[in-house]
Formats: C-alpha cells, sequence, structure tokens
C-alpha cells in the first residue's frame, strides 16, 4: 500500500510563498512552524521555530510551539532544552502566562 503524504493547507502554501519572496520573520516562521505542526510534520515544524527563536530571542510564543514540535518529533532533550530558554525568556518579560504554561510541559517531560 502507497501511502501518499498529506495535502498541504492553503495557509501553509501562503506562508510557503511569503518565505519564497524573501519576507522572513519571526512572525512567519512560527506561523509556519504552527502550520507544519497541524499538518503532521513535526521536524519541518522545528526547523522553522527554530528559525523564529533565532530572529526574534524574546518571542514567548514560539519558544511554547518549538518545544511542543519538538515533543511531537521526540526529540526530548530538545523540547526540554527548549522550554527551558522560553521559561527563562518569559520571566524576564513578565509574561506570567507564558512561563506557567511552559513550566506544566517541562514539568511533565522532566517526569
Amino acid at each position: 500500500m502507497v501511502t501518499t503524504p498529506p495535502s498541504k493547507s492553503a495557509a501553509l502554501e501562503n506562508f510557503e510563498r511569503l518565505l519564497a519572496a524573501g519576507k522572513d520573520s519571526a512572525l512567519l516562521r512560527l506561523s509556519l512552524g504552527n502550520e507544519y505542526l497541524k499538518a503532521g510534520d513535526p521536524n519541518a515544524a522545528a526547523e522553522h521555530l527554530a528559525r523564529a527563536v533565532a530572529l526574534d530571542p524574546d518571542y514567548t510564543a514560539a519558544y511554547k510551539i518549538y518545544g511542543k514540535a519538538l515533543t511531537a518529533a521526540e526529540r526530548r532533550d530538545e523540547a526540554i532544552a527548549a522550554y527551558r530558554s522560553g521559561i527563562a525568556v518569559a520571566k524576564r518579560k513578565g509574561d506570567r502566562q507564558a512561563e506557567k504554561e511552559m513550566g506544566v510541559f517541562l514539568r511533565r517531560m522532566e517526569k
């Protein structure tokens, strides 16, 4: 039986077009990562999310989804590192909600 990869969503195609046109940004990479995660490709998601946090090291939302993508890709140690970095950024920025959420995810992984 031959399985075909899932088709790309319209949103994913649009985001890829923007990236190909040179519109790279942390928000675009976050959007791409989120769409790849929804499409069931956590490794592609993690690549884009890694770029998002490289472009904007203070982007707490990107760290949260980055950790989620790495977890889905079964890259546990990298996910733990992403959550720890995100928590540190959230603490520094005073983003209590992101800090709490990532703290919960981190504790689950460390069990």
